[in-house]
């Protein structure tokens, strides 16, 4: 962003970070393409940012680091994300399920004839992070790594601590390489994910670790967002015992819950794209070479895409809806997420016959997540 122009608005803001939602709905309205120091332009309208995803050639999104397809453009990206996507195929889904019902219901188990759970960190993030560490065969225990990976990046995100970010990724990258030469001198002849990524080629060459790190990464932030995710799909049927009520009665409603409620209450505030040339959007024009954020949270309650934008109807089509992004860079794991929270649900529902909130109110994450950092609940 040049240095002349002035800030339109302050994302990191405490009115702003206390009802996100709110927030950026009312900047959709009032200001649908707005600068900021610490997001660049923000575009908030859905047209907007499916124009810019269908268009990866004018809105680039390569990133400075080793990023794995994500901060890939075409033609690279391309081989990447092919070779990825066959991981998160039906046939891997349907193996990994049974493994993730075991999970959930280990979890759950502990809370027979509990009263009052705290729902993020008693289930939602254990539950997500121990999955990824079963998907990939890592020891479950090292979920509680993972946790604090993912609660430091944020946070560094959020205060742009480059330092805290720089250490953060070369812990994870341990993580990596440790798991990575455990399997390699493993015998073991069930293949899992992380044996897959070893043995996986792109344009007829195998990953490094470097590169294999870098694909973790992803998936690591991405099992953050599930455990986000949960917490708000369960905070929505905690507050709406009719559809909890239907969706107990009726588990095959699940997937279409989770796809309409979290297009409403997106877990995921917003992602970054860079300008390949000047454009306009929205009468601005947008110099080469800025940095765009998509508020994926506005645009999915845009009521010019969305009739009732805000209101939860689990039988509306939500092909439009950007949860998983659009275009070449559709998220890889998607597949993965909607399995485990479809699994966890059951779960849940199954083994009560209603989920209140407690008396203590539930309390949102901030920037860049949407969840919830505590979910206090009233189990019978």
């Amino acid at each position: 962003m040049n240095e002349d122009q002035h800030d339109e608005w302050d994302p990191r803001d405490a009115s702003i970070l206390k009802d996100q939602r709110t927030a950026y709905d009312e900047m959709r309205e009032r200001c649908p393409v707005a600068r900021s120091t610490f997001l660049g332009w923000s575009l908030f309208c859905h047209d907007d940012i499916n124009a810019v995803l269908a268009d990866p050639e004018t809105f680039s999104n390569a990133s400075q680091f080793l990023s794995i397809p994500n901060g890939m453009d075409p033609p690279d990206h391309g081989p990447y994300y092919d070779v990825l996507a066959a991981f998160f195929d039906d046939e891997h889904m349907a193996q990994f399920e049974p493994r993730a019902r075991e999970i959930a219901a280990t979890l759950l188990e502990p809370m027979h004839g509990v009263i009052e759970m705290e729902f993020i960190d008693e289930f939602a993030t254990p539950y997500a992070l121990r999955a990824l560490c079963a998907f990939l065969g890592w020891p479950e225990q090292q979920w509680t790594c993972l946790a604090g990976w993912v609660h430091g990046n944020q946070q560094a995100a959020l205060t742009e601590d480059s330092v805290a970010g720089k250490a953060l990724a070369d812990v994870f990258a341990e993580h990596v390489r440790t798991n990575l030469h455990k399997h390699r001198a493993s015998q073991n002849d069930e293949e899992d994910a992380t044996d897959a990524l070893m043995s996986a080629e792109a344009n007829g060459e195998k990953f490094s670790d470097e590169q294999i790190v870098s694909m973790l990464r992803n998936w690591a932030a991405g099992h953050g967002t599930v455990a986000a995710g949960l917490g708000i799909l369960v905070l929505h049927l905690a507050q709406d015992c009719e559809l909890q009520d239907r969706l107990r009665n009726n588990p095959s409603l699940i997937p279409s819950a989770i796809e309409e409620i979290l297009r409403i209450d997106d877990p995921l505030v917003a992602n970054r794209r860079t300008t390949t040339r000047e454009v306009e959007i929205q009468g601005r024009t947008i110099p080469e070479g800025e940095h765009l954020t998509l508020m994926w949270i506005a645009a999915n309650r845009d009521p010019r895409r969305f009739e009732d934008a805000d209101v939860v109807k689990i039988d509306r089509s939500t092909d439009d809806g950007l949860v998983w992004g659009q275009g070449i860079h559709l998220c890889l794991g998607a597949p993965l997420a909607r399995l485990e929270m479809r699994v966890a649900l059951e779960a849940l529902l199954a083994r009560t016959r209603r989920v209140r909130l407690a008396e203590e109110a539930p309390r949102r994450a901030v920037y860049p997540s949407n969840g919830l950092a505590a979910l206090p609940l009233r189990l019978s």
